[in-house]
């Protein structure tokens, strides 16, 4: 096949964003500049690419396939510049890095830090759900990812770096707040503002609860950890989550973290890659700051 990197790109363009104008607009081209080139491409594979049905433009199986490539021909690329800067002695590089919501209240923290001492590196930071994280280590968009609980049945390289202690949270003046070592069943007859459905603090509280033989009624689901916060605040119920994300809570007095019985729910956070991505410098330098130093960093 004569494939040009520059089909692969306008290729992986439209794939992203499933529509032709909008990959003409992100790349500086124009719409039949790009139509072209796709065509070109077709014509090189022998098949179509992209169909459309209706409005709307999708995958053909074969373009799904290419996809994977073009994708792992990018990440080359992007590897290829980083060891071309360190083989050149400069210091700049980049770090795309993809975090938990819940762990940006201190990944950010960590960023900091690393910044401070390779101010030339660029930082490309993702904050999102469990979802987006599994997909970013299935699809390798990113160097690396911090969460809770890895993903089985994929090929990656974990390390847990930092105790992950859930906590159940009430407004305060609530009741409960008077007592010690609450039983799990005065819990059961309360109502609970709970994370979606998919997320690891969810994942981890359903087992929790499920293991010891009891269960929770939930009121309404939240997608952020701030929505839970401040949901729990406006007395519409208990919430569970990371005693990480209480720093400003707890400071202006607003929530009060709940002495239950079996509690915390300790778990852990996590550096993940996938297994044998190659790593250069940089990234070996925020690896190494994460596992060795994340919990003298965040107390400071």
């Amino acid at each position: 096949m004569n494939i040009t990197i520059r089909q692969f790109q306008i290729f992986e363009a439209v794939a992203q964003h499933l529509s032709y104008t909008r990959a003409a607009e992100v790349l500086y081209l124009s719409q039949p500049a790009v139509s072209m080139q796709i065509k070109q491409l077709e014509t090189e594979v022998e098949m179509p690419l992209f169909e459309r049905m209706g409005k709307k433009l999708f995958l053909t199986e074969a373009g799904e396939e290419l996809l994977i490539y073009a994708r792992n021909i990018s990440q080359q690329l992007v590897e290829l510049d980083e060891v071309m800067d360190e083989i050149r002695g400069s210091e700049r590089g980049s770090v795309t890095i993809a975090v938990a919501t819940t762990a940006n209240y201190f990944a950010l923290k960590l960023l900091g830090e690393f910044y401070r001492r390779f101010s030339g590196t660029n930082i490309s930071l993702d904050v999102t759900n469990r979802e987006s994280l599994l997909k970013h280590l299935n699809e390798n968009t990113v160097d690396m990812v911090i969460m809770g609980q890895p993903p089985e049945g994929m090929n990656v390289e974990s390390t847990p770096f930092m105790d992950n202690p859930l906590v159940v949270i009430a407004p305060k003046g609530h009741e409960l707040t008077k007592r010690k070592q609450i039983p799990l069943s005065v819990l059961q007859q309360e109502t609970f503002i709970m994370r979606e459905h998919g997320s690891g603090t969810r994942i981890a509280m359903e087992r929790f609860f499920e293991d010891s033989g009891y269960s929770i009624s939930s009121v309404m689901e939240m997608s952020s950890n701030e929505a839970i916060n401040q949901a729990v605040e406006a007395g519409l119920g208990l919430g569970i989550v990371s005693h990480h994300t209480l720093e400003l809570e707890l400071a202006l007095d607003r929530l009060e973290v709940l002495d239950v019985e079996s509690f915390p729910i300790m778990r852990h956070w996590y550096l993940v890659h996938r297994e044998g991505k190659r790593l250069t410098a940089l990234m070996d330098e925020f690896k190494r700051l994460v596992i060795n130093e994340a919990g003298e960093i965040l107390e400071r």
